[in-house]
């Protein structure tokens, strides 16, 4: 039974039904489902001509001495089987049409559901939501594809066997139809153990994937804590549930077997044994051979592909779509429902002036700290610059500021505001993050610019491509309308790239914004163009280092150096400061007009 979810206000919203969903995503695409019919209809025809085909040949050709007339049945069938080989060809293309968009719509729910998981109360981290995105999403798109087959098969198949045996003898018909229906209802009555062990397999896998990313993330304080025994024994655990799940999933394969014999053999052992009566009744040699035909060759593969195809495929289906809607946050029959108004949490800023009192940051809480009580004001409109080594903390920060890490003490405030109490919103609205990978959106480039300020008007659009020296690279791309493709896009060079965010960045209506080494990729001249563009923005400018020439042009520098910190201009720090002398030092030109070098 699915359980209701519990949405981000408290109450709770009851998931659907994975068969509803299923039949919701067959029913978006009515005209694909009429052409999928229609091939199906031409891919019966083996099934339906068969037994009829042989059955004449036979009587009428082979056993009446009349040789043409046997090969004109047998060229009837051939031409039947080329007709349905085209058939099954062409379902395949108009199969994904209907399961690639339902593939797309199961990555956006979960990928909803982790984000708004990490993004409200109470916050925690979905770990198990890369175990559904690359594995279960798979599952369910294949399994869906190959259960629409497996059923649609069987339908027209069946139906066409079924047919033909009524055409021949209804007799037979009737004597074969009791132990078909049977099967069906044995295998039927066992389904619901099957869900349930494929249930449980599935919640085995996700424990699975769940246990080793937190081994993973925490793999380092493990050694140091000495932990590893207690750990391989929590991880074990779950490896030793997931293959006792395994197995006992395995033992149910025997009611496909029971059910196959039943609805499948059995039907022909009844006409074998019932042929010399079949004969008193004036049924001929050859149709009791073709009905043999309509057995063997029509309505036993399409059992066998209904028992093993849902026994298998359709109950893993079932069991992994309704875990997907269970752990997904927000319902698709809710999509349209207008969202409940967001809680205020805090007031807005007052200004922006940001301040981190007592700021200390340490990824998991017996690892050193990277961050250790750093006290920090930036006034409004200042351009800061921080640097250090590499790995010494410098995005760590970046990150605190912008509020996407929460301090394990301490606090970043903005205004008058704790930086974590503001909504991803809010927090959107006062400052902007460029890291240094860049990331640009499928859709124009004019819609990459103004991704963050829609309502740019062009002549804002025009300066904020000349001040970041965009001209150029706009007209090699054919214009500000000319869609950003993936064929495209992966023509652009990372400067390139870099170039669209952080025009894409200045054109934000944000005050504060962070630079994180958001200019690696770019030569000396355009990193300065860019600097000096950003320094001229109303607003505080904020920029992780990449070479010490931003540093120059800071009004005031940050040095991180683990255990200390030190705050000042470039002059006075090469004064007073070591290792901010030390990273001078390390940018040394080889030869006069050299390009500088990057801090390490």
């Amino acid at each position: 039974m699915l359980r209701s979810s519990t949405t981000s206000d408290g109450g709770l919203r009851p998931p659907e039904r994975p068969a509803a969903v299923l039949i919701a995503a067959l029913r978006r695409h009515p005209r694909r489902l009429v052409q999928l019919a229609a091939w199906s209809v031409v891919e019966a025809l083996p099934a339906l001509v068969s037994g009829l085909a042989v059955a004449r040949a036979l009587d009428t050709g082979f056993l009446a001495g009349r040789l043409d007339l046997g090969l004109l049945w047998l060229g009837l069938l051939a031409l039947a089987v080329v007709a349905g080989a085209v058939a099954t060809r062409a379902l395949y293309p108009t199969l994904a049409s209907i399961v690639e968009p339902f593939r797309d719509d199961l990555i956006r729910r979960v990928v909803t559901g982790a984000i708004r998981r990490a993004t409200h109360p109470p916050y925690h981290a979905d770990t198990a939501a890369v175990a559904r995105l690359t594995h279960q999403v798979e599952t369910v798109r294949d399994t869906f594809a190959g259960l629409v087959m497996v059923v649609r098969s069987f339908l027209f198949t069946a139906t066409s066997a079924l047919v033909g045996l009524v055409s021949l003898a209804p007799v037979i018909a009737l004597l074969v139809t009791p132990p078909l229906l049977a099967g069906l209802a044995l295998f039927g009555a066992g389904l619901p153990a099957l869900a349930r062990r494929h249930r449980a397999l599935v919640v085995a896998d996700e424990h699975v994937a769940a246990a080793t990313a937190e081994l993973a993330e925490g793999l380092r304080d493990v050694v140091a804590c000495g932990a590893e025994w207690s750990v391989q024994d929590r991880v074990g655990q779950r490896v030793t549930d997931q293959a006792t799940a395994t197995r006992r999933l395995a033992y149910s394969t025997a009611l496909r077997t029971a059910s196959l014999a039943l609805g499948g053999w059995v039907p022909v052992a009844l006409l074998v044994v019932s042929a010399e009566w079949l004969t008193r009744q004036g049924v001929t040699a050859g149709v009791i051979v073709g009905s043999v035909t309509y057995l063997l060759h029509g309505l036993m593969p399409a059992l066998n592909a209904l028992i093993h195809g849902v026994g298998a495929s359709g109950v893993r289906l079932v069991v992994t779509l309704s875990r997907l809607l269970e752990t997904s946050s927000v319902p698709w029959a809710l999509h349209d429902a207008p969202a409940p108004r967001p809680r205020r949490q805090a007031p807005l800023p007052r200004g922006f002036q940001v301040v981190t009192h007592g700021l200390t940051f340490a990824y998991g809480p017996h690892a050193a700290p990277i961050l250790d009580d750093l006290d920090l004001v930036i006034p409004e409109g200042e351009h800061l610059v921080i640097v250090g080594p590499s790995g010494i903390g410098k995005s760590t920060l970046a990150g605190l500021l912008a509020g996407l890490l929460t301090p394990t003490r301490g606090t970043v405030t903005l205004g008058d505001v704790a930086v974590t109490a503001l909504s991803a919103a809010e927090r959107a609205r006062w400052r902007v993050l460029i890291p240094q990978e860049a990331y640009l959106f499928a859709g124009s480039l004019a819609a990459n610019l103004t991704y963050l300020r829609p309502d740019a008007p062009k002549a804002m659009v025009d300066a904020a491509v000349e001040a970041l020296g965009l001209w150029d690279l706009e007209r090699r791309l054919g214009g500000r309308h000319v869609e950003l493709n993936s064929t495209l896009r992966a023509t652009l060079s990372p400067g390139e790239r870099q170039l669209i965010a952080l025009a894409r960045c200045y054109l934000s209506p944000a005050p504060v914004v962070i630079l994180d080494e958001a200019t690696c990729h770019l030569d000396p001249v355009a990193e300065a163009r860019v600097e000096e563009a950003f320094a001229r923005r109303p607003g505080t400018l904020i920029v992780i280092a990449h070479r010490i020439s931003s540093a120059r042009r800071a009004d005031r520098i940050l040095v991180l150096d683990g255990a200390s910190t030190a705050v000042g201009t470039h002059h006075d720090l090469v004064a007073t400061c070591p290792s901010y002398r030390d990273l001078v030092n390390h940018w040394n030109p080889v030869s006069p007009g050299a390009a500088p070098a990057p801090l390490p």
